[in-house]
């Protein structure tokens, strides 16, 4: 599906869904939003993550949203979502400038990213001075990647890995540390041209801080240590597996979730 958006044409890649009900005297709007297609098909296939909540803000954001996508209004501000091509771009340039400036304040800085390629120049040299202001930089990239990490001066505490298991990994995270006061965002959109300049992208935060504990110290964490699926990028752009390099635990991050999966559908039992 495409919007006419001035003189460009912009695809709808975002995957919003809206509920409407009456409820008592009043209406009530439930909204989810997911990273991954609504498809029956890819949902076997693909890793994803979504979000049902019937937060007042997002659910006035979702109607504007709807009502921006289908003619109806040409309204580009935006309560919690972060939608492009308006406001996501900047608003991810001003996040990660926020945490160099809180690293140059004496506070300890740490982004994860996850997408599945990055390839935008300005986010990249953002990155670049991230990591040259100390900043710790962990990045999950399951494709293209344009950025090279290790680099002596400018990336050297980057790390960037790929992991490509039985599943397409398709869900995108961005976690910022704040000076403890994390944020984390998901949300359909890499960091490319296309998603944050021409295309309809939604990324938004997660709030409740037992899901934002769940996001790092669980699936970030997860990822992170795998060391059967994962690749690592070296600073010449090439990819060494860890499970050649390291005699640990064997960690498979898909392996270990729907592990989880099973035992807790054993525990509802």
């Amino acid at each position: 599906m495409h919007v006419i958006y001035g003189l460009v044409g912009l695809k709808i890649h975002t995957k919003v869904l809206l509920v409407v009900r009456k409820e008592g005297n009043g209406i009530r709007r439930y909204v989810h939003i997911s990273i991954g297609n609504y498809n029956a098909v890819t949902a076997q296939l693909y890793e994803d993550l979504g979000l049902l909540t019937c937060d007042e803000q997002i659910g006035a954001d979702a109607s504007d949203l709807f009502n921006y996508i289908t003619g109806y209004s040409a309204n580009k501000d935006y309560n919690k979502l972060l939608v492009a091509p308006f406001s996501m771009r900047a608003r991810l340039k001003a996040l990660i400038q926020r945490e160099i400036d809180n690293q140059r304040r004496g506070e300890r800085g740490h982004l994860i990213f996850k997408m599945n390629a990055l390839v935008y120049r300005r986010m990249i040299q953002l990155l670049y001075a991230a990591s040259q202001a100390g900043i710790r930089v962990d990045l999950l990239v399951r494709g293209i990647c344009c950025l090279r990490p290790g680099v002596a001066g400018v990336s050297d505490n980057i790390c960037v890995l790929s992991i490509v298991g039985r599943f397409l990994e398709h869900s995108r995270i961005y976690y910022f540390r704040n000076c403890g006061a994390e944020e984390v965002f998901l949300g359909s959109a890499d960091l490319m041209p296309r998603n944050l300049n021409r295309r309809v992208e939604v990324l938004f935060t997660v709030e409740k801080p037992t899901l934002v504990r769940y996001l790092r110290d669980e699936v970030m964490a997860t990822y992170l240590s795998d060391n059967v699926k994962a690749r690592e990028m070296t600073a010449d752009s090439a990819y060494f597996r860890h499970a050649e390099e390291y005699e640990s635990e064997r960690i498979s991050n898909q392996e270990w979730f729907m592990q989880q999966r099973i035992d807790t559908q054993k525990l509802a039992l």
